[in-house]
Order: structure tokens, then C-alpha cells, then sequence
């Protein structure tokens, strides 16, 4: 592993089995802590770096693990859960209890990082969680944090994957004058085939050379999936139809690589390692093992951050850091775009009425637009509402997400023994 002047620390949030960890680790972060809630996850990370302290059990639990001892860590990072957000999902947002990424925003105040890094699914950077992602940004400035959010695909760092992951990078503003965000790798690209050619020859198949010539496109989005739903599969129907256009069988996970006396015609399912090499991990700089049964191996990999993408992003935290490079003048500029109907009400701080709050808007907004916006704010935040005659008048009320309230129901889901080791 390349050596730099300084290591930096890390404590990893969500760690999963380890795709965000290795990818730091490459990237120069030494971990001072990882937390993770699945214990086949846990075992894994245990197994592969048995040095780590290893926090199982739920993060949010002061049971689990004491923010307070890490105050001043490097890097807080972590993939904290996705289905809150996700397209497949009811984009329930702050309302769902496993939501933790305004939990992660507060952690900031205690632990104080000098950086954070978050990720999370594509739905995230979507207009129904504009409001949302703009109140994290207000919320990282009150702690003395500048940020920006960015959406990065695992295909232009060198993973054979469709993979867009939303990604919250947030500094104290000394720090991120120097951050730039990662640039592509288009010399890095590979297909599917060019990736797993080896592993599908593995058992002696005969028709490896012709299936990899087929399987010439990358790959579509591994999922990990729940518990819930049954067992390995390679995801949904659109999914498995792009698998079989590349001569991939997608229903289930194989237990081994095809044999030399399968036919040359066969359509070959993935084994797990096949998998872990299409989410980024090798057997050269990204070398992990995983501990369990095949589906829940299955599970760990689909789950996963995919190691270079997350080198990728520790690379320029850490030369950010180091204050590499030539800084820049810092401005608002996420790429994100923003709820105008949020910042007119979070400005204002009083009650304004439909058409109030329409005269302040940059651009014009008709009233089912307004509407639609107003049903999106509810669903994030406490709206008051006030009956004039004119029509009723709205003011922006507290934030419905879960940042450490003792009575918040999201306990209650995720009551279970604890393991540190």
C-alpha cells in the first residue's frame, strides 16, 4: 500500500463489510473505529482487519459506541441506510425511521471532523429531497461546515458497474478551499467480460473466450436486497433482462465457476467472487475476503460502496487535508438544485400565504407547482398552518428527521444485543 507523509484517521459510520473502508485505507485513513449494525458484516471486517476496533450493533445507541471519545477524528465517513430515499422505495425521507443521515449531520457537533463524507442512492439528489438536502447544507454552516453534494458513477473510476452514488463531502471552509471533486478515469473502463474472462475460466469452461466477448457492457446495478426478500438474485426484471442480453443468468448466485464439461451455449450464473469483482474489489489492491453463507456473502457485496469509488473520494479529502493544489474562493454552489419554496419560508420565519411567497420566487411557479412543493416540505418538515381570509398561510416548522430524540420511534425498530470487539 502506497505510504503517505501523514495517515489520517477515520471513523466509519454504516461500514457495511467494507467497500468504503478499504477504499480509504488505499486512500491513506486508518481506522480508529467502524461501526456496523449487520453482524455477518461485522464478521467480515473483524476477519479482514482484525486490528480494527469493530463496533457491532446500532449506531445511533450510546450502548454501542461514544461519539465523544473521537472528537477531533480526521474523517467521519460512512453509507448510511439508503431505502429512506431510494426510487424503488415510498421516498418516505426525515418520516422513516431508518433514516440517519440528519442523525450523521449532528454527529458533526460532537465528534467535529475536520471532514465528513457521506454517500448514499441516486433518490437522494432528486426534487422530491431538495428541501432536505438543503436544509443538511444549513445545518453542516451552523456547525461551521462548507459542503457540496455530488452525483459520481462507480463506471468512471474503473468499476464495470452502473452505479450512481450521491455523495455529501462537507470541511471547515480552511480545508475545503482546497477539495476538488474526483475526476473520471475513462482509461480505467471495463465490460463485464474484460472483468470476470479469468474467473469464468476458472473451472476450464470452453466458453469463457466467447461469453466474454458477449458480456461486452458493464454491468447494472449489483443490490444487496433485504432480509425480507428471499434469497440471491442479481435485482430487478429490467436488471436480469440486461444480465441475459450480456449471457448472464441472474436468477441466483452460483456456487462455483462453470465446469469444463459444460456446453460452450451455456448461460452462466455469477459466483459471489465474480460479484465482489464487479463492485470493485481484486485480488491486487482491493483484496478482501468475506465471511458467511452465499447469500449472506450475496448481501454484504450488493450493499457495498464499491472500494475505488471510495479511494477515489478519500484520495482528494486527503490531499484537501494536506492542503494541496491551489485553494479557491468558496461560494454556495452545490450542484444540487434547491427548494425555492424552503429558502423563501427558512428566510422569512414567519407565516406567508400561497401567494406571498409565489411574489418572492426567482422564477415563476404556478399553483399545482406550489402545491407539489408545499406535499413535499410536509412530508420533511413540520408545516404550521395559519386560515386567513386570503387563503391559508404556511411557516416552516422543525425538521422531521431523527437527530438523537430519546423518544424518536425509531428505537423501538432497532432494539437488539450489542457486540464491541
Amino acid at each position: 500500500m502506497q505510504q503517505y507523509r501523514r495517515q489520517y484517521r477515520v471513523v466509519e459510520i454504516c461500514a457495511g463489510a467494507g467497500g468504503q473502508s478499504l477504499g480509504l485505507e488505499v486512500a491513506g485513513f486508518e481506522h480508529e473505529l467502524a461501526v456496523e449494525l449487520d453482524p455477518n458484516a461485522a464478521a467480515t471486517l473483524r476477519h479482514n482487519r482484525p486490528h480494527w476496533k469493530v463496533a457491532e450493533g446500532d449506531v445511533a445507541s450510546p450502548s454501542v459506541w461514544d461519539p465523544g471519545q473521537y472528537e477531533g477524528i480526521d474523517l467521519l465517513a460512512g453509507g448510511v441506510p439508503c431505502p429512506p430515499f431510494t426510487i424503488a422505495g415510498k421516498q418516505l425521507g426525515a418520516t422513516d425511521e431508518r433514516d440517519l443521515f440528519a442523525w450523521a449531520i449532528e454527529l458533526c457537533g460532537t465528534v467535529k471532523p475536520r471532514a465528513l463524507m457521506l454517500e448514499n442512492v441516486r433518490g437522494l439528489s432528486l426534487p422530491r429531497f431538495s428541501a432536505y438536502r438543503q436544509h443538511v447544507l444549513d445545518r453542516l454552516a451552523q456547525l461551521g461546515y462548507a459542503a457540496d453534494w455530488r452525483l459520481l458513477h462507480a463506471a468512471d473510476y474503473g468499476v464495470p458497474q452502473l452505479r450512481p452514488r450521491f455523495v455529501l463531502i462537507a470541511m471547515r471552509p480552511a480545508d475545503f478551499r482546497y477539495f476538488t471533486w474526483p475526476e473520471p478515469r475513462p482509461e480505467l473502463a471495463k465490460t463485464v467480460g474484460e472483468t470476470l474472462r479469468d474467473l469464468m475460466a476458472a473451472g476450464g469452461w470452453p466458453g469463457a473466450d466467447r461469453w466474454a466477448q458477449r458480456a461486452s457492457d458493464i454491468a447494472p446495478t449489483i443490490v444487496g436486497g433485504s432480509k425480507k426478500h428471499g434469497g440471491a438474485d442479481l435485482g430487478p426484471t429490467r436488471a436480469k433482462r440486461a444480465w441475459r442480453g450480456m449471457g448472464v443468468n441472474a436468477l441466483g448466485v452460483a456456487d462455483a465457476a462453470p465446469a469444463a464439461t459444460d456446453p460452450v451455449s451455456l448461460l452462466p450464473k455469477l459466483t459471489t467472487a465474480m460479484v465482489a469483482r464487479i463492485q470493485g474489489w481484486d485480488d491486487n489492491e482491493y483484496r478482501w475476503t468475506f465471511t458467511g453463507r452465499k447469500t449472506s456473502t450475496y448481501r454484504q457485496i450488493g450493499n457495498a460502496f464499491p472500494p475505488p469509488v471510495a479511494r477515489a473520494l478519500g484520495d482528494q479529502v486527503r490531499r484537501a487535508l494536506d492542503h494541496e493544489g491551489t485553494p479557491r474562493d468558496l461560494v454556495e454552489q452545490s450542484n444540487s438544485a434547491h427548494d425555492p419554496v424552503y429558502a423563501i419560508l427558512r428566510d422569512d420565519g414567519g407565516f406567508l400565504t400561497m401567494e406571498q411567497i409565489r411574489r418572492r420566487l426567482p422564477q415563476p411557479m404556478d399553483v399545482p407547482a406550489f402545491e407539489r412543493h408545499l406535499a413535499h416540505l410536509r412530508q420533511d418538515f413540520h408545516i404550521d398552518t395559519d386560515p386567513r381570509k386570503a387563503g391559508d398561510a404556511y411557516r416552516l416548522g422543525d425538521f422531521k428527521a431523527f437527530i438523537g430524540q430519546r423518544d424518536h420511534r425509531r428505537h423501538e425498530a432497532f432494539l437488539k444485543p450489542t457486540k464491541i470487539s
